[in-house]
């Protein structure tokens, strides 16, 4: 793996590691449902700014109605409920429990890739399987 791969990596495992520890924070004071929307705004303002900075606004409406649909509902699976019942869980549990569970999702997608994309199971991803099982159990108490 090259190395600005790996920085990119690291980046995201900090910005991903910090942000539940803030969101626990910022649950202790409003509902799940208003995190939700506060975040979602927040994003789509810097999201608009990013575009319209790096000369990207136009790409968004010039994208065929297929990937306008496959976004759309990605983004509500994603982006508002798995957020929502996510936030609920954070609000409700312990932070180094929750998270870890919710993190378990590339289990789902390894299992979805293999049904629908059509991808094959080797060994190695058959034993990460089976180590992402292992972990559920092992923070579940």
């Amino acid at each position: 793996m090259r190395p600005e791969v790996i920085l990119l990596l690291l980046i995201t495992a900090f910005l991903w590691g910090t942000t539940p520890v803030l969101e626990k924070i910022g649950l202790g004071s409003t509902d799940p449902l208003t995190g939700v929307a506060i975040r979602s705004i927040a994003v789509t303002v810097a999201l608009v700014i990013y575009l319209v900075l790096a000369g990207k606004a136009r790409q968004v409406f010039q994208v065929d109605f297929k990937t306008w649909v496959i976004f759309s509902v990605t983004g509500l699976m994603a982006g508002l409920l798995g957020m929502l019942t996510y936030f609920i869980a954070l609000k409700r549990g312990a932070t180094s429990q929750i998270v870890p569970i919710a993190a378990t999702y590339p289990l789902v997608t390894a299992i979805l890739s293999v049904l629908i994309l059509g991808e094959h199971v080797t060994f190695l991803r058959l034993i990460g399987t089976i180590l992402i099982i292992a972990g559920i159990w092992f923070v579940r108490s």
